[in-house]
């Protein structure tokens, strides 16, 4: 499970202030007295005051993936309590739900209240729980709800169920995901236009999402150089000397000077020169939207401010719950789209880097 950012608005109590407090922080969880979420809270507060997670497994016998889920998920019913979530839904999940809540640390406080007291009502397991949060999120991009579905959890499975099996020539298949979304459908529409796929079996073409815009340098004069300028003859010595030291970082020689900026060369491609307000953020291969094969490499992601415009063929920066991602839609969202990915750049496949400064070398 990986460690996940949290969400400041979601912050638990205070750290220890003694010693002591540290002590029964420890001895609560040894011998694990109370319920999971005074766990997840006793996690929080020690790594706060300065243990790391193996410091505290060594400790306690709570493995660092252990604490992760009960620290994130006491953060989500944290937000659930004040949230006004009904007191016996609260006492189901305090029993135990830590491995439900925590897929639903990626949805509002609305969204979680709401999926809390319909994963209680059908007794969700933390797939289904998991396949519930990720309905939610891409539901709530939605300008208006799709004709016939509710923004009601039920229905919102109901609809991608829905949508899933007109997708589907394979009969076996359509008539699980149709008995899926029956299962979930709450409003008497959504059930209405999933009992009508019984009879119409026409089929919508699913959409791919378009190829990532893959690139990988392949020359050193591929890779150019930033150097910072001085000014233009006749240039003073303290003209000269004001010229900030410069550090190059990385694959991609990212620059960063004592001043407040960073820059990075990339080559004047067309697709880098039509582009009216790009921004660089460095991002690993293995994290983009869909994970390029073979070793994860650092890559260089481009994106463009000033394309805010929806494109089916297109990915785009958007804001999640705690931090920006990359989104293909194929259908206009509603969510507000910061920029246009418009280049991925892998970086120059070295064999042996230790040669670039050995310029002597010749190959045998």
């Amino acid at each position: 499970m990986a460690q996940t950012p949290q969400n400041p608005s979601d912050s638990l109590s205070g750290t220890p202030d003694s010693s002591a407090d540290t002590a029964n922080l420890i001895q609560l969880l040894r011998r694990k007295q109370g319920n999971w979420v005074e766990w997840g809270e006793a996690c929080a507060q020690l790594q706060k005051s300065g243990y790391n997670p193996q410091q505290i497994f060594e400790e306690t016998g709570f493995e660092p993936i252990q604490q992760n889920q009960v620290i994130v998920a006491a953060q989500v019913f944290s937000s659930l309590v004040k949230g006004n979530l009904a007191l016996e839904i609260q006492s189901y999940f305090q029993r135990k739900g830590s491995d439900i809540l925590y897929e639903f640390r990626i949805l509002n406080q609305g969204e979680r209240v709401r999926a809390s007291e319909f994963a209680n009502q059908r007794q969700l397991d933390a797939d289904e729980a998991k396949e519930l949060a990720k309905a939610i999120k891409e539901f709530s991009r939605f300008s208006t709800a799709p004709d016939g579905f509710s923004h009601h959890p039920g229905d919102i499975l109901a609809y991608y169920a829905w949508k899933a099996a007109r997708q589907h020539h394979d009969l076996q298949q359509r008539s699980r995901l149709i008995a899926k979304g029956l299962k979930y459908a709450h409003s008497p529409t959504a059930r209405e236009k999933i009992e009508q796929l019984l009879t119409d079996f026409s089929v919508t073409t699913k959409r791919s999402a378009p190829r990532l815009p893959i690139y990988r340098l392949e020359t050193e004069e591929d890779i150019p150089r930033l150097i910072p300028v001085a000014g233009e003859f006749p240039i003073s010595l303290s003209d000269f000397n004001t010229v900030p030291l410069m550090e190059e970082i990385g694959k991609f020689r990212i620059v960063k000077s004592s001043g407040n900026a960073a820059w990075v060369a990339v080559p004047g491609w067309q697709v880098v020169m039509k582009a009216e307000d790009p921004v660089a953020i460095l991002g690993n291969s293995a994290n983009l939207p869909h994970p390029l094969p073979n070793k994860s490499e650092s890559v260089l992601i481009i994106v463009d401010r000033a394309q805010r415009q929806w494109d089916t063929d297109a990915y785009f920066l958007v804001e999640g719950s705690d931090h920006l991602e990359l989104q293909w839609f194929d259908e206009n969202p509603s969510t507000l789209l910061l920029g246009k990915l418009i280049l991925v750049v892998r970086p120059k496949k070295v064999l042996d880097e230790d040669q670039i400064h050995d310029v002597w070398q010749t190959d045998e």
